[in-house]
């Protein structure tokens, strides 16, 4: 008999879970995690190609980069054939490798999935394409299930956003793109289910009637809706589903972007256009450890020793030559997630030549993603009113995923739909255990 999972391949994190004799169970896939039933969606891979995940992956990487020695030498990379006129003349291309880098740390890998433009990247001396990023990430997934189930898993019942991309083409490649991973990973069937469908089917599980249930799963990469009818298998029905590319990932960039650069020259060097767009490419966390270059750590340090903004530009030679990227971007989620329990919080990271402290306050991270409020307000208004309902008619409002906590959402969502509405679900498990039940029941 074959056995099928339920896999949450989410942009923060990873879940997998069986759905047996009428229970789910959602497996401690991460041991070394506080939640072992959450594992990072982080994908570390060593110079000699080995592959770590979740906590065992940031261990490994701290272990082994922060405030490491470099030694940066040039690689051929190819060369240049110019014709042009009577000039003919070939010219060889080098590169800078740093070639006591020890791995490639890779993270919010589904993000990417989004991207048309971003394809893969070099990891040594191979080309991972983002569907081998993703099977690398899968394939120990899928064997840390089978070691604990102690049986081999054939198929896999994968969640996916509402819309990877408003394109329609790319909304298709990207679900391809996740399914031929899938596949690269050992999974001999796949399929896949709207993540807030499969949310509303866990919740289900806890109804003894009928009820028009609306959906809010707001997590890392995405916010997915759903207005549906659950209680009743015979009658079940799907009235609406609607999404938008924003989530907890879009308001860590947006705090980083307000708030934090000036910490590291912003508005002081603007002169220096090579400094300049040093800075500004610190909250893109796929382009900011190529950052590290020969050339670009001359430029900063002509720059300090000329005293333009020495120790700010100190703290971004730290930031880009100590590998202190990932807890950058670490200390600014979390900053943000301690604003959903308290009114103020502390930004604070002390590292070599780096040192942050400022206060941030609830009410200026709301302003900061104002904005992005308000697109998501749009959304959901324009989902209530495909489904042909209005709020009063929805009985309950539930609210999964990391970014559903923020208080400044769940007040719209109660403000819509009326406090006594708007329902916890389990933030990290839910859509896990509704692809669990998907999968046992389609599969």
């Amino acid at each position: 008999m074959s056995l099928n999972v339920g896999i949450d391949f989410g942009t923060s994190n990873s879940g997998v879970a069986v759905y047996r004799d009428g229970k789910v169970h959602v497996l401690p896939i991460d041991g070394k995690n506080i939640v072992p039933e959450v594992v990072k969606t982080i994908l570390y891979i060593t110079r000699d190609y080995q592959h770590f995940i979740g906590q065992e992956a940031v261990e490994l990487y701290y272990k082994q980069n922060i405030n490491r020695q470099r030694r940066f030498v040039q690689k051929w990379t190819g060369e240049i054939d110019y014709r042009g006129a009577d000039m003919h003349y070939v010219r060889d291309i080098y590169t800078y490798v740093d070639e006591l880098q020890p791995g490639r740390l890779l993270q919010f890998i589904k993000t990417a999935l989004r991207s048309e433009k971003y394809q893969g990247t070099q990891v040594f001396e191979r080309y991972y394409y983002l569907s081998d990023i993703i099977a690398g990430y899968l394939r120990l997934l899928k064997q840390r299930a089978e070691e604990l189930l102690h049986e081999e898993i054939s198929g896999a019942m994968l969640g996916r956003p509402v819309r990877f991309s408003t394109d329609r083409e790319q909304d298709s490649k990207a679900q391809e793109t996740l399914r031929q991973a899938a596949l690269e990973a050992g999974f001999r069937q796949v399929a896949f289910e709207l993540e807030p469908v499969a949310a509303a089917l866990y919740y289900e599980l806890s109804l003894s009637h009928p009820q028009n249930v609306l959906v809010f799963d707001f997590g890392g990469g995405t916010l997915d809706l759903t207005i549906t009818r659950l209680g009743d298998a015979e009658q079940r029905e799907v009235y609406a589903s609607g999404g938008i590319g924003v989530a907890g990932s879009d308001f860590d960039r947006a705090i980083i972007e307000k708030r934090m650069l000036h910490h590291f020259g912003k508005g002081l060097v603007q002169h220096d256009r090579a400094i300049q767009g040093l800075i500004d490419t610190i909250p893109d966390w796929a382009a900011l450890p190529d950052l590290s270059t020969p050339q670009a750590r001359a430029v900063l340090q002509r720059a300090i020793q000329a005293g333009e903004a020495p120790v700010r530009l100190k703290a971004l030679e730290s930031l880009i030559f100590n590998d202190l990227a990932f807890s950058f971007y670490n200390m600014v989620e979390e900053t943000k997630i301690s604003l959903s329990s308290q009114a103020v919080a502390l930004a604070r990271m002390n590292e070599k030549d780096l040192d942050i402290w400022e206060l941030y306050m609830r009410s200026q991270f709301e302003k900061d993603i104002l904005e992005m409020y308000q697109q998501i307000e749009q959304v959901l208004l324009e989902t209530i009113s495909v489904s042909g309902m209005q709020p009063r008619q929805i009985d309950a409002v539930v609210k999964t995923g990391g970014s559903s906590n923020i208080p400044l959402f769940s007040a719209m969502l109660e403000r819509i739909f009326g406090e006594h509405k708007v329902i916890a679900s389990d933030v990290f498990n839910s859509v896990t255990a509704g692809l669990a039940i998907k999968a046992s029941q389609s599969m």
